[in-house]
């Protein structure tokens, strides 16, 4: 199994490797809960209807860990 890649906190931008836990992709619940909270008060919203094209820069993205897998 290849392991987990690091990545930066949506929220707080701290490294490390948040899939491994779990709140992945965030480090924390607190980082989780800011997040929701910016989508509840629309702070973060998606402004146009995603396209198949939007996705394209995203093809050789590794997957993260399906956890109902294990």
């Amino acid at each position: 199994m290849k392991p987990t890649p690091v990545i930066k906190c949506p929220t707080c931008k701290n490294s490390g490797r948040w899939f491994d836990g779990a709140f992945g992709p965030f480090c924390s619940k607190r980082c989780k809960l800011v997040d929701l909270g910016k989508w509840f008060t629309e702070e973060q919203r998606i402004s146009e209807p995603l396209r198949p094209e939007h996705f394209v820069a995203f093809d050789d993205e590794p997957t993260p860990p399906d956890p109902a897998a294990e």
